[in-house]
């Protein structure tokens, strides 16, 4: 394989915790911050790709928005104005997970550059990188809101390798969803899935190169390959 110059995460699930919401949820609904954070992620991600493919494209934002109002519907849950500003809130300041600062810097040691390719709206990605203190070790951030369709569609991917301008052999992709990293395979790119919960390899005919327990096993999966 040729070397990799450019590393590329998935945003929601891979450097931040989507579920690190789970303790406001509680706080707002004792007894169901678990269900609720759980619900709202599913939904959030069945929406985006509804969505693409109907061809009714809404940024992650709304489609965040409306999967709230799903699960907190689904569950029985009387959601205000205010409630839903505060978990709304509550996205753009998302918790990384504990080895992600430390792993992102190990590999910008070893000259890769390092890019987000997410899902997330401009909006949402900006003050989400600012507040986990991630801009000087993150060089560059793309939305899919510059195509208006969500992973994985291979159009997608495509955004990495214009914006980085670097061949899709020399690029790895990083993502903790498993499909991610199949699509991002089945487009070309060298693919790591760091599988947090020991579930099996998602049946779409492209699996992931890697499969890692955690971002802190790149760099050494790196150094060796």
């Amino acid at each position: 394989m040729p070397p990799l110059r450019a590393i590329v995460f998935d945003a929601y699930g891979t450097l931040f915790d989507v579920h690190s919401v789970i303790a406001l949820c509680e706080q707002l609904w004792p007894g169901k911050g678990t269900a609720l954070s759980q619900l709202w992620r599913s939904k959030q991600l069945e929406y985006t790709w509804q969505r693409s493919l109907m061809r009714r494209y809404e940024d992650f934002a709304r489609v965040t928005e409306a999967a709230l109002r799903y699960a907190c519907t689904a569950l029985g849950l009387q959601i205000d104005e205010e409630r839903r500003g505060r978990l709304m809130d509550a996205y753009r300041t998302l918790a990384t997970f504990p080895e992600v600062a430390s792993a992102l810097a190990e590999l910008r040691a070893m000259k890769l550059r390092l890019a987000i390719l997410s899902n997330g709206s401009p909006a949402m990605l900006r003050p989400l990188v600012a507040n986990a203190g991630l801009r000087g070790l993150i060089g560059t951030v793309i939305s899919v809101d510059q195509r208006k369709i969500y992973k994985p569609a291979p159009a997608v991917y495509r955004l990495a390798v214009q914006r980085l301008s670097v061949t899709k052999a020399a690029i790895g992709f990083v993502s903790s969803n498993c499909w991610d990293a199949c699509g991002a395979k089945s487009f070309g790119f060298r693919t790591f899935w760091i599988d947090r919960g020991s579930a099996p390899v998602d049946e779409l005919g492209a699996a992931p190169d890697h499969v890692i327990k955690g971002l802190d096993e790149l760099a050494k999966l790196l150094r060796r390959s």
